[in-house]
């Protein structure tokens, strides 16, 4: 990669208003995360505040069941309930040390934006979120958790009402107020630095299930696999292992399955295109953006995941509504751990796979817990 590109994909696409701010990001970053300081104050809160390092979980009822060793990379374990907290106590501390004392950002299925509450909480900083009205709705715990933390809510009414929508409206509010303000971007999207950024801050993860399956087994697993929406916990996860011989594999939002013009999977049916700052993968404009997880609710891609797809270094695939859903109920019943239904994509590829007999070991993250999806999986299941 150079000048923020991925073989082509990335780079820095915005109005002029933007590119010094954006510049001034690049190299705070890049000296500031670089020196000791910086990572020694991540480092204590990482394992004090959010509780890493996480497990690696051997799911042996499910490994039974197919046949195949399955381990969980367990982020649903983490303060917040998801790999969020990684990326997000990673940029508000560049944020604090860059003069920056207001956070703004941007959420789907309200994680990340709950995240972003708690180090805007844990620092001092004011935080405002952006958060589609479709979204706040399905997603109306996480709304309340974060204004409990402080923090303020808009609901985005315009388009679709859903994550591009608050993407789009952060990102003017970033334009308007950039010399205060730090956008707190949740996954490996939008212009140069923020993909390679997150990237890094969400590294942690792949780089602890890498020591934690080589001490376990004395090798790595045949393959990794992650749910993708802007893809963050997926490139946490693959980061470690790309230039290992382990297979990658991609669940996107599938959406209803029979309607091919209901899902939300850029990689697996979309184009090359530049959105939100970057030239990368994005579904056809006559598609409606759909999942059942609000997380996977995104008409993009990390720069980073097209790369991959075009060499071929990543296999996606949509998963979709119904196939989310009996994983997330499967995983329940078989193990006891309720995923969030972003991850429930991954576990139903992780099944997948398994069921191919291709792979003898498989490695999923599971990015998030369950506790906010109760609701939405309570109306679709009769128990």
């Amino acid at each position: 990669m150079s000048n923020g590109e991925f073989e082509g994909y990335g780079g820095r696409h915005v109005p002029e208003p933007l590119h010094e701010p954006l510049e001034q990001l690049a190299t705070a970053y890049d000296e500031v995360a670089d020196t000791d300081a910086f990572r020694d104050e991540l480092r204590d809160l990482r394992e004090e505040f959010a509780g890493r390092p996480t497990p690696l979980y051997y799911a042996s009822n499910l490994s039974e069941r197919y046949d195949t060793d399955i381990y969980l990379k367990r982020e649903d374990l983490l303060h917040g309930g998801a790999h969020k907290i990684n990326n997000c106590l990673g940029q508000a501390l560049l944020a604090k040390r860059s003069g920056r004392d207001r956070l703004i950002a941007e959420t789907g299925a309200g994680q990340h934006g709950v995240a972003t509450a708690m180090v805007g909480a844990l620092l001092g900083l004011e935080t405002e979120i952006y958060m589609g009205k479709k979204d706040a709705e399905r997603q109306a715990m996480n709304v309340f958790r974060m204004r409990l933390l402080g923090a303020e809510v808009n609901e985005v009414t315009r388009g679709g009402k859903g994550l591009a929508d608050a993407v789009d409206a952060a990102l003017e509010d970033f334009a308007e107020n950039v010399e205060k303000t730090h956008y707190l971007v949740g996954s490996v999207v939008g212009p140069d630095p923020f993909p390679r950024m997150v990237r890094d801050f969400q590294s942690v993860i792949g780089a602890e299930a890498r020591e934690q399956f080589r001490d376990r087994t004395d090798d790595l697993p045949d393959a990794a696999v992650a749910c993708v929406g802007g893809g963050s916990n997926a490139i946490g996860l693959f980061h470690a292992f790309r230039d290992d011989d382990v297979a990658f594999y991609g669940a996107e939002g599938g959406g209803e399955g029979t309607d091919s013009s209901r899902h939300a999977a850029p990689l697996s049916t979309g184009k090359d295109e530049v959105i939100h700052g970057m030239k990368t993968r994005v579904i056809d404009d006559d598609v409606d953006v759909h999942s059942v997880s609000a997380g996977l609710d995104y008409p993009g891609v990390g720069p980073e995941h097209a790369m991959f797809r075009a060499v071929g270094r990543c296999e996606y695939t949509g998963i979709t509504d119904d196939e989310a859903l009996a994983a997330f109920r499967e995983l329940s019943e078989t193990e006891g751990i309720i995923p969030a239904l972003e991850s429930s994509h991954a576990v139903a590829r992780a099944i997948q796979l398994a069921e191919t007999d291709e792979h003898e070991t498989i490695l999923v993250n599971l990015s998030g817990r369950g506790d906010k999806d109760m609701e939405t999986a309570a109306s679709k299941f009769d128990l």
